[in-house]
């Protein structure tokens, strides 16, 4: 096992700062020609304390109530669609509902 020197707000998180050897890899830096604009702040920024993840906002909606499912646009672009019991706590649910006069 090796213990790691994690940043302050690492460990606030609850990041525990041993891990087995077996678990660790040496870091390769994101390529930029694979991968256009994919910066690790678009993905997770650690500065943040959120909650948010990486959802920039909501655009659309299937389904009544808890059982509905939302389509998120990411902080990278990507579009996917999430279940309301992911997001229900995120600040961008309730600006969509918001929009929507909810």
């Amino acid at each position: 096992s090796y213990r790691l020197e994690l940043p302050s707000s690492l460990k606030k998180r609850g990041i525990h700062d041993v891990f087995y050897v077996s678990l660790l890899r040496v870091h390769e830096p994101n390529d930029d020609r694979l991968f256009p604009g994919r910066m690790d702040s678009q993905v997770f920024d650690l500065g943040k304390n959120d909650d948010e993840w990486a959802i920039d906002k909501l655009v659309s909606h299937r389904g009544q109530g808890v059982d509905s499912v939302f389509e998120a646009v990411w902080r990278s672009g990507d579009r996917t669609w999430v279940p309301h019991s992911t997001i229900a706590h995120l600040d961008a649910l309730e600006a969509y509902l918001d929009l929507l006069g909810v």
